[in-house]
């Protein structure tokens, strides 16, 4: 079983994530704003907008994981946090620690891979 003190190790450390990618995401939006600028050489405009497309699937991947943050608080703060939603058994600490927005045990998350790679054949 999770303690509580590693339950708020986890809350500052998926708080401060959250902050991080807050930040990141404002600075990035303000940097594709200023994404304007003229380009004399066409192979100097398409590298730039390759560069943007790329930041636009980073961003895309941050606000995915920004979602999950914002569920694994809620859990912490409704104390469903650390129960695999599909077992509903506890989740080891040391996966938590590793993937502390997880909702699976390791033995329900290898048991969705394997399905996947089953639907992927």
């Amino acid at each position: 079983m999770i303690t509580e003190e590693k339950k708020e190790y986890l809350k500052d450390l998926l708080t401060q994530r959250l902050d991080d990618l807050l930040k990141n995401g404002d600075k990035a939006v303000s940097d594709m704003n200023a994404f304007n600028e003229k380009f004399p050489d066409p192979s100097d405009r398409a590298t730039a907008e390759s560069e943007r497309d790329f930041n636009l699937r980073i961003r895309e991947r941050e606000k995915g994981l920004i979602g999950k943050i914002k569920e694994a608080l809620e859990r912490i703060n409704n104390g469903t946090y650390g129960i695999c939603e599909e077992c509903e058994e506890e989740i080891s600490e040391g996966r938590l620690e590793a993937r502390p927005v997880t909702t699976l045990c390791i033995e329900c998350k290898k048991g969705q891979e394997a399905k996947e790679k089953v639907r992927a054949l």
